[in-house]
């Protein structure tokens, strides 16, 4: 999977921690605080926020919900009510920290490009221990088009100094895979089961697919015994 790889780029939520059922539990304490009926398929309105940067989700809860807020309160609001449940509750990925360190021993860089807003990527990295690993941190916020449009992969690339072509892209939804591969980059989804319904979708757009980490240290191991 890493032959010919200069850069790793990891989206965040889902991906390299397991925080989607958080932001599921947010939306609804959010709509509930503002006196909001949570919508009827919660499922499917997440879905339809996939890809959506932080400032264009608050947007839509704006439009859609008539909320009074400003875009900034909104955007405060929520960084407030998920920052304790990153630091405390939210878990990286099995073998993620190993699978970084890995990729940080063999000279490849590191990128993250999510659409999650820079203060709360950067306090979940700080809070794992893990900031040091990367080389390049993207948000959706910073480029013209959210997931799947490639503009924020190719910028993370950009920033990374590295072909778009040699750059692999670490998913869990469909809308980031697309985004990844009409980046023109490879492309490995990770199962998570905030995501399981669409496992078939999933492993049809991606290059390889993954359970976690665990599971790369694994292939790895192998691969170096038989070099």
């Amino acid at each position: 999977m890493l032959e010919q790889i200069k850069a790793v780029i990891f989206d965040l939520d889902g991906t390299l921690v397991d925080s989607m059922w958080m932001w599921r539990s947010i939306d609804m304490e959010y709509l509930a605080s503002k006196g909001i009926e949570v919508p009827e398929n919660l499922e499917a309105f997440q879905e339809e926020l996939e890809g959506m940067g932080f400032t264009e989700t608050a947007m839509l809860f704006k439009e859609r919900f008539g909320i009074p807020d400003s875009l900034e309160e909104i955007k405060e609001t929520w960084i407030r009510m998920s920052g304790e449940k990153y630091q405390k509750e939210v878990p990286l990925k099995p073998g993620a920290k190993w699978f970084l360190g890995y990729l940080k021993e063999k000279g490849i860089k590191v990128g993250i490009s999510s659409s999650n807003s820079r203060e709360l990527i950067q306090m979940v990295l700080e809070a794992h221990g893990i900031l040091e690993y990367f080389d390049c941190i993207t948000t959706c916020c910073e480029v013209k088009k959210g997931k799947p449009a490639p503009d924020v992969y190719l910028k993370t690339a950009c920033g990374l100094g590295v072909e778009p072509k040699a750059c692999l892209v670490f998913e869990d939804v469909p809308m980031g895979i697309l985004a990844g591969k009409r980046a023109g980059m490879k492309v490995c989804a990770i199962d998570d089961a905030y995501s399981q319904k669409q496992e078939e979708q999933k492993r049809e757009l991606a290059d390889w697919y993954i359970l976690d980490y665990t599971q790369l240290a694994e292939e790895e191991t192998r691969r170096e015994d038989k070099a």
